[in-house]
């Protein structure tokens, strides 16, 4: 039982850290002073795709594991670190991110970059055996109600902590890699 729990907290903590990269995007929309059905419909498609792309990982992940056997462990938590230190160190590059207008294409656009970092994790994720529907469902969850909530934050507080979000992120990403490959 004690095992369920702490796979369940483990993903918890991995939907959150993806969660942030939205998070911290949807700080800087949220300043653009989106109406609150347009904010829903942002954070409902973030979400959709933070269940897809980890999806395809996934499964992907679950393929290259029958392959490569024995190094699947040393892949998964490779890829989370390098995930995560990519996340981190992306907060001090200077250019500036172009803002995509979530309207139309531009919506699934901004979702797809977003998500994209939660189809790695998804590989990795299939490589190391998880429980695939509830890894799939707080994944989702978690990055739309960030979404949103970076949203509504950022009308009111335009961008003070943006940059630290995605240092958290990062940070945590980090640390499950490190902890699949040394604990």
């Amino acid at each position: 039982m004690s095992v369920y729990i702490g796979e369940f907290i483990s993903l918890l903590f991995l939907a959150f850290a993806l969660g942030l990269d939205a998070f911290s995007i949807s700080l800087g929309m949220g300043m653009q002073r989106f109406r609150l059905k347009h904010i829903a419909l942002i954070g409902i498609v973030i979400g959709l795709f933070h269940i897809l792309m980890p999806f395809i990982g996934i499964v992907l992940g679950h393929v290259i594991s029958g392959q490569i056997g024995n190094y699947a462990t040393l892949v998964g938590g490779l890829l989370l670190f390098g995930i995560g230190a990519q996340m981190f160190f992306s907060v001090f590059n200077n250019q500036k991110k172009r803002l995509i207008q979530p309207i139309g294409i531009g919506l699934f656009i901004l979702a797809f970059s977003v998500s994209i970092d939660s189809f790695s994790v998804g590989l990795s994720l299939g490589i190391s055996g998880v429980k695939t529907a509830l890894a799939l469902f707080m994944f989702g969850l978690a990055s739309m109600i960030l979404a949103w909530g970076g949203m509504l934050i950022g009308r009111k507080v335009h961008g003070l902590i943006g940059a630290y979000s995605e240092i958290l992120g990062g940070s945590i990403l980090c640390g499950f890699g490190l902890n699949i490959l040394f604990g």
